[in-house]
């Protein structure tokens, strides 16, 4: 496959996730029916500015004829963990939503740009793929030498999930490039990403992270 093609494909696959995103929370902030807390329209509004400043990104990237297959040319700068959880947290409705993080986990410095774009991404496809009522998950620890953040629905472990997980280049089509596009983001961090089944019923996909100082 010829890098201009995956290039164009993984910028349109791009350009539609912060556009789904925006909808939804303009929809969400807009409904009267979703409750809402104060928490909730912050991290909601925060999330919105976030994903504007990607698409102006993203544009930038189209026409440079950059993107996820190039290497960013200066670090990333580092945020606490937090925050980027409460805002791909806020994307789920709150009798949905199920979210725990260790404090030392929380307090973990992670590339803000690349880490909220797999959350976000990972939140989207819960949201999409899992049942219309099942709850989806965000937890976030300290294993070992690796922060550890789980995206959770009660969907299920099918072969496409897996079969995605594991290719070296996507298939043709957009049909699991979001996964591939994570997968490419969490390596460059010298990460990796995997699913997991849950008991009685679940999926669980895995953002493991090499540890850095906390931020205080």
């Amino acid at each position: 496959m010829a890098d201009s093609e995956l290039l164009l494909r993984v910028l349109c696959h791009e350009f539609r996730t912060p556009i789904s995103t925006l909808t939804s929370l303009t929809r969400a902030l807009a409904d009267e029916r979703r409750e809402l807390t104060g928490d909730d329209r912050r991290a909601l509004s925060e999330l919105a500015r976030d994903q504007a400043a990607h698409l102006q990104s993203l544009l930038r990237d189209a026409t440079a004829g950059t993107g996820v297959l190039t290497p960013a040319p200066q670090p990333e700068p580092a945020v606490a963990l937090a925050g980027i959880l409460r805002e791909a947290a806020a994307l789920v409705p709150v009798g949905r939503r199920r979210a725990r993080a260790t404090r030392r986990a929380a307090s973990c410095p992670v590339p803000a740009g690349r880490t909220r774009q797999v959350l976000v991404n990972l939140v989207q496809n819960a949201l999409r793929h899992g049942p219309p009522d099942g709850h989806v998950g965000l937890y976030a620890t300290v294993r070992g030498s690796s922060l550890s953040i789980l995206v959770t629905d009660e969907g299920r472990v099918g072969d496409a999930l897996l079969v995605a997980l594991r290719r070296p280049a996507p298939a043709v089509g957009m049909s699991g490039l979001g996964l591939w596009i994570a997968r490419q983001l969490v390596a460059t961090d010298g990460g990796a990403l995997r699913a997991h089944r849950l008991r009685p019923r679940g999926v669980a996909l895995e953002v493991l992270l090499p540890m850095a100082r906390p931020v205080r």
